[in-house]
């Protein structure tokens, strides 16, 4: 497969009916950083088929790499759907180190919460949000017109990626078809890992905090025209114990905005990459369906 010419291919592997490659980048949106991602192209792709791609956000601590090394039967489902998957990064890397850049899990490195900052000096490139909505489609369309449909995309997110893909899809419903998530922070205006990323990152946490709040954009009036998906671990330690996680709020936000929405609690599952591929095949078909794939 030839390499397009703003990328730099970093490896490729046939999987699952498909091609699983990871390439690097620089990204102007996060200040001429290079960026790692990666993209598993369908073999009805390769083909020259067009192609709906799904776009997946991973959590906390995560790279590009998560979804692919534990989460890979996702590939089956693509490719028997015959859908694209993107897999970016979860935040900027290759900057000179911040100050508590890398002091906690939780935020900096590998913790962008997929929002642009405000407050210096993360602002010169945590601006993970612009990077998910605008520069990477719009790279993927220029590098890949052979199949690349940028009208058929979708998106969905495991944890601080399913907070990402709720609020991302709620804010641009014409841009995004679909919108799904696993056990996604819905509500981070109201927990430590969201307050603590919105006071790091914004000028005004409260305020600015509350557009990349999935409960609060709903509450503002923002609704997606298609039924958001939610996957819910009941034994899931961030949802039971730490309370990280807010299905309920999420319920109630929907039912009073008139949004369509469908919450499933399944029972004595946790937050892992057991729990996510094991419901991968609903999202993907969720996806299919409104794709048309």
């Amino acid at each position: 497969m030839s390499v397009p010419s703003k990328l730099k291919q970093l490896s490729s592997v046939r999987a699952y009916g498909g091609a699983l490659r990871r390439f690097e980048h620089t990204s102007g949106v996060l200040g001429n950083l290079q960026m790692k991602f990666a993209v598993f192209i369908p073999d009805t792709a390769s083909k020259g088929a067009k192609t709906p791609t799904l776009y997946y956000l991973s959590g906390l601590t995560c790279t590009d790499e998560n979804v692919s090394n534990k989460g890979s039967i996702a590939f089956k489902w693509a490719s028997e759907l015959g859908i694209a998957v993107v897999m970016p990064d979860t935040s900027p890397r290759g900057h000179p180190e911040i100050p508590g850049e890398n002091d906690s899990y939780d935020f900096g490195t590998g913790a962008g919460f997929y929002l642009n900052a405000t407050k210096e000096p993360w602002s010169a490139n945590y601006k993970m949000y612009d990077y998910v909505v605008k520069e990477l489609p719009s790279l993927m369309a220029e590098s890949f017109p052979e199949w690349y449909l940028p009208d058929k995309i979708s998106i969905t997110g495991h944890s601080m990626g399913g907070h990402g893909a709720l609020t991302i899809g709620l804010k641009n419903p014409t841009t995004y078809t679909s919108v799904s998530a696993f056990c996604p922070i819905v509500n981070p205006l109201d927990t430590n890992w969201g307050q603590k990323a919105f006071n790091g990152y914004l000028n005004d946490p409260t305020k600015e905090g509350a557009d990349y709040d999935a409960c609060a954009l709903l509450q503002a009036g923002k609704k997606h025209p298609k039924c958001l998906l939610v996957d819910q671990g009941t034994g899931d330690d961030f949802y039971s114990e730490s309370k990280q996680l807010q299905p309920e709020k999420f319920v109630e936000a929907c039912k009073a905005a008139g949004q369509e929405f469908e919450c499933n609690m399944r029972e004595g599952y946790d937050h892992s990459y057991w729990f996510v591929s094991t419901f991968m095949e609903n999202h993907f078909r969720f996806h299919g369906k409104h794709l048309g794939a």
